[in-house]
């Protein structure tokens, strides 16, 4: 069991590297590129990462778990949505108390959801059973 979850671990450190760098490269690419206000550009950012984050942990990080595929979009939507909110206000709070640039704190914002994310995957969004 211990090697099941150190390898669920260790998927979800991959799946969600990647969608927090896609999150950020969209984001920063958006401010840089489009104009859009970083608040703006982190919405788009998420939107495109859910894509990436989801088919990783559906594929790779909680396979073995077997849960239906459209029940699990729908309830990893809710989590990834939930962890967004939170992002969103943790973002907006850091941008106006902080001078710390919006790239550098976003990254820090990415980092600081991961850890709910894995749980509320785990035991609720790609659990095989209702």
């Amino acid at each position: 069991m211990l090697k099941k979850l150190a390898t669920q671990v260790g998927w979800f450190v991959i799946v969600g590297c990647a969608a927090a760098a896609t999150h950020w490269a969209v984001a920063v690419s958006c401010v840089a590129l489009g104009g859009l206000a970083p608040l703006g550009a982190n919405i788009v950012g998420w939107l495109v990462a859910f894509w990436v984050s989801f088919a990783g942990h559906y594929r790779l990080t909680f396979r073995h778990q077997h849960a239906p595929l459209q029940r699990a979009a729908v309830r990893f939507f809710l989590v990834s949505a939930l962890g967004f909110a939170a992002n969103e206000a943790a973002y907006a709070t850091l941008l106006r108390l902080t001078t710390i640039r919006y790239d550098v704190l976003l990254a820090l914002v990415l980092i600081g959801i991961a850890g709910m994310t894995f749980i509320l995957g785990r035991y609720w969004a790609f659990r095989r059973s209702h």
